[in-house]
C-alpha cells in the first residue's frame, strides 16, 4: 500500500500538473486576523484577551518537510520533547512547566485523549502535519470552556476542509535523510507521500485525504561509542480523513468526519542505568478510528453548535522480556465519547452570551504479563455546564468572564472559573493590553486509579494562572510585538511513587504547592517588502518537583526572504538551555537527576513554483552544523539532514 501511494502521487503530479489553477494571495492584519480559542465563536484577535499564536496555512506551507511536533516546538512557550529524536520516540509536551495531561489537544474543536494511556494525552505521532489547514495556541488555564486536562494550555489544530470550487486534487511526496550526528548516509531513509481531493458542488462541501510515512536509519537509543552498531528502529504510519458537508439551508449545516490512523514502529528502552533493551523484536502498533457529527445552526441573534465525536484507541507492544529471554505481549484498548452542545446569544452588538453542557464518557481495557483489566471496572464519565461572558465596548474595553461546574461520576462536583479583561488603546499604533485569572482541574487518569499501580483514593490535581501582557503594531504595522508574563500555582499534583525497602509502586497525590512562572514574548519585522525577521524568546522557572526537560531559557528565530513570487528561502536558528532529566539507577535503587547540556540548531528552507500556484519543489537541511545534542538521558538525536520534495494543486 506504501508504495502504491507513492507511486500515485508521482504519476499524478507529473501527468496532471496542466489543470491547477492558480490561487489568490491575501494579506492579513494579525490583529483583525479572526481565533476561536477563547469563545469557541470566531472573533478578531484584537478583541481575544488572550495572546493567541495563529500557525495559518501560509506558514505551515513555508515549513515543508517538517513533523506537526517540530512544527509546534517553534512557538513561543512550547516545547514538543522528542520532535528531533526517531520517529517513533514517544513525545512530551510542555506549556508553561505543565506537561502532557495539563495541555489539551483539540482536533476541529473537540478534545482528543486516550482514555487507557497513564496522562491519556493525544499522541501528536497520528497526525501528519499535511492534512493541517491550520493551529491555534492558547497558553493558560482553561477549564472554563474546555474541562478536564485545560490547566496550561489548549493546542486547536483544525484539520483541511474543501475549497470553493467543484473539485480540486493535491498530491505530494519528499525524500530525506535519517541520520544521528555520527552518521553520513544521505540516501533515501525517510519517505513521505499522499493525495487529497476536495470541492464544493451545490450544498455539499467534501474533503478525503490519504497519507503514508516510513522511516528507518536511525535507533532510539544513542549509540555510547562510535564503533557501536544498535540495530535501526523502522517507522510507519497510515492515515485517511474524509470530511463532508452539507449546507441544508442559509441557517443549519451539517457536517460529518471520519479518520482512521495507524501508527507501527520499533522501539527501545532503559530498564535503569545498567543498560538497554534494544532488539528487532520490540514492536508496537497503535490504530485509531475516529468519527463524528458538528451540526450549526444561525438565527438571528446568534449560534448553536453540537460537536460529537467517537475515538477508539488500540496499541499493542510486542517486547523482549531480557530476564526470561521470551516475547511478552501488552494490548490497551481505550474508547471515548464526546458531546459539546454550546449557543452563542447576542445581547447587542457589544455584549453576548455563551452557556454549554458538555458530556465525555471514558473506558479502557487492558491485558498484559502484569495484570488484566476490563472494561466494566475502568469507566467514568462527566458531566459539565458553563458558561461566558463576553463584552467589547466601542471605547476598547473587552471583558471575558466564565465558570464551569463538572460533575465526576468518581470525584463529584469542581468548580473553575476565569475572569479576563483586556483593553485596545486608540492610538497612533494599535496597543492591546490584557491581564487573566483561570483556574482548572484534571482528574485522574483511569489507568492511575485502576491499573496494577493504580490508586482508587487520589483526588483531581488544581491550579491557577495570573497574566498580564500586551500585543502591539508598530512603524506601519511593519512591527508586531506581544509579551506575556505569569504566573501558576498547582496543588495536588499526582506522580509516580516508588517504594526502594518494599519495591512497592503506585500514584500518589504530592502534598503542598508547586509554581511555575515566566515571561512568553514574540516579534515579527518586516525588514523590507521581501525580507521577514520572526522570532521568540520563554522563559520558564518551576519548581524543583516540576524541573524536568524544561528549558529555563528556550528562543527561536526565522529569516526568510522572498525575491520573487515563485521563490522562498529561510534561515531558521533555535536555542536550548539546559534542562534536567531523571534515570532510575538499578544499583542504588533510587532516582538520579542529571544535567542535559544546552544546544543550538540551524536549519535552512528553500522552495521554488516551477509552475505558478500549481507545482512546487522544496529543499530542507536541518542542524546545518551537525551539532550532537541530548533531547532525553540515553536516547539518539537527529544530526545534519537533507529533504527535498514537490507538491502539486491539481
Amino acid at each position: 500500500m506504501k508504495k502504491t501511494i507513492r507511486a500515485i502521487a508521482v504519476l499524478v503530479m507529473l501527468n496532471t500538473c496542466a489543470y491547477a489553477q492558480e490561487l489568490d494571495s491575501i494579506q492579513v492584519n494579525p490583529l483583525k486576523e479572526v481565533v476561536v480559542s477563547d469563545t469557541k465563536f470566531a472573533q478578531s484577535k484584537e478583541k481575544s484577551g488572550k495572546v493567541i499564536e495563529v500557525i495559518t496555512a501560509q506558514d505551515l506551507a513555508k515549513k515543508s518537510g517538517q513533523s506537526l511536533a517540530t512544527v509546534l516546538s517553534q512557538a513561543a512557550g512550547v516545547e514538543i520533547n522528542g520532535n528531533q529524536s526517531a520517529n517513533g520516540k514517544n513525545l512530551g509536551y510542555y506549556i508553561r512547566g505543565g506537561k502532557n495531561r495539563q495541555v489539551l489537544i483539540l482536533i476541529d474543536g473537540i478534545p482528543v485523549t486516550d482514555a487507557s494511556g497513564i496522562s491519556i494525552e493525544y499522541d501528536l505521532r497520528l497526525l501528519p502535519v499535511e492534512q493541517v489547514e491550520r493551529i491555534e495556541i492558547m497558553k493558560g488555564a482553561a477549564s472554563t470552556l474546555y474541562g478536564t486536562g485545560a490547566a496550561t494550555g489548549v493546542i486547536n489544530v483544525t484539520l483541511k476542509k474543501s475549497i470553493k470550487k467543484e473539485i480540486q486534487g493535491n498530491a505530494y511526496v519528499n525524500i530525506g535523510s535519517n541520520n544521528t550526528a555520527d552518521n553520513h548516509h544521505y540516501n533515501g531513509q525517510d519517505f513521505n507521500q499522499g493525495l487529497s481531493v476536495s470541492g464544493d458542488v451545490k450544498k455539499v462541501q467534501y474533503f478525503a485525504g490519504i497519507n503514508s510515512t516510513e522511516s528507518k536509519g536511525m535507533s532510539q537509543i544513542a549509540e555510547p561509542t562510535a564503533t557501536s552498531n544498535y540495530e535501526e528502529d523502522r517507522f510507519s504510519r497510515q492515515n485517511l480523513l474524509g470530511k463532508i458537508g452539507f449546507k441544508a439551508t442559509d441557517k443549519l449545516s451539517l457536517d460529518f468526519f471520519g479518520n482512521y490512523d495507524r501508527i507501527k514502529n520499533d522501539y527501545d528502552f532503559t530498564f535503569d542505568n545498567t543498560g538497554f533493551n534494544d532488539t528487532d523484536a520490540n514492536v508496537t502498533t497503535s490504530e485509531q478510528i475516529r468519527f463524528g457529527f458538528a451540526p450549526k445552526y444561525k438565527y438571528s441573534k446568534g449560534e448553536f453548535v453540537l460537536n460529537s465525536g467517537f475515538t477508539k484507541i488500540t496499541r499493542d507492544y510486542n517486547e523482549f522480556n531480557t530476564f526470561s529471554n521470551t516475547i511478552d505481549y501488552s494490548v490497551y484498548n481505550s474508547r471515548n465519547v464526546v458531546l459539546d452542545g454550546f449557543n452563542k446569544y447576542n445581547f447587542s452588538k457589544q455584549f453576548f452570551l455563551i452557556l454549554g453542557a458538555n458530556y465525555q464518557f471514558s473506558d479502557m481495557e487492558s491485558t498484559t504479563p502484569f495484570s488484566v483489566i476490563t472494561h466494566e471496572s475502568t469507566k467514568f464519565n462527566i458531566i459539565d455546564g458553563y458558561t461566558t461572558l463576553v463584552y467589547n465596548s466601542d471605547f476598547g474595553l473587552n471583558i471575558n468572564a466564565g465558570a464551569r461546574l463538572n460533575n465526576h461520576s468518581a470525584y463529584g462536583n469542581n468548580f473553575v472559573y476565569n475572569f479576563n479583561p483586556s483593553y485596545n488603546f486608540k492610538t497612533s499604533f494599535p496597543l492591546k493590553v490584557l491581564a487573566s485569572y483561570s483556574t482548572a482541574y484534571i482528574t485522574p487518569s483511569l489507568y492511575q486509579l485502576y491499573s496494577e499501580y493504580g490508586n482508587p483514593f487520589l483526588t483531581p490535581e488544581k491550579n491557577a494562572t495570573i497574566e498580564a501582557g500586551f500585543e502591539t503594531e508598530l512603524l506601519n504595522k511593519k512591527v508586531r510585538l506581544n509579551a506575556v508574563a505569569f504566573y501558576r500555582d498547582q496543588n495536588n499534583a499526582i506522580d509516580f511513587y516508588f517504594d526502594p525497602v518494599t519495591f512497592e509502586a503506585f500514584y500518589v497525590n504530592v502534598n503542598g504547592e508547586t509554581k511555575a512562572k515566566g515571561v512568553e514574548t514574540a516579534i515579527n519585522i518586516a525588514l523590507t517588502s521581501k525580507v521577514q525577521l520572526n522570532g521568540n524568546y520563554t522563559f520558564t522557572q518551576v519548581d524543583k518537583a516540576l524541573d524536568r526537560l524544561i528549558p529555563k531559557h528556550k528562543a527561536n528565530a526565522s529569516l526568510s526572504y522572498q525575491p520573487t513570487i515563485r521563490t522562498f528561502l529561510s534561515l531558521d536558528y533555535q536555542y536550548f538551555n539546559a534542562r534536567n532529566d531523571a534515570f532510575y539507577d538499578g544499583t542504588t535503587f533510587g532516582v538520579v537527576t542529571t544535567t542535559l547540556g544546552s544546544y543550538q540548531l540551524v536549519n535552512a528552507t528553500a522552495k521554488y513554483e516551477l509552475i505558478k500556484n500549481r507545482l512546487t519543489v522544496f529543499g530542507a537541511a536541518t542542524n546545518l552544523l551537525n551539532e550532537e545534542f541530548v533531547e532525553n538521558i540515553g536516547y539518539a538525536t537527529r544530526g545534519r539532514n537533507f529533504r527535498i520534495g514537490l507538491n502539486i494543486i491539481l
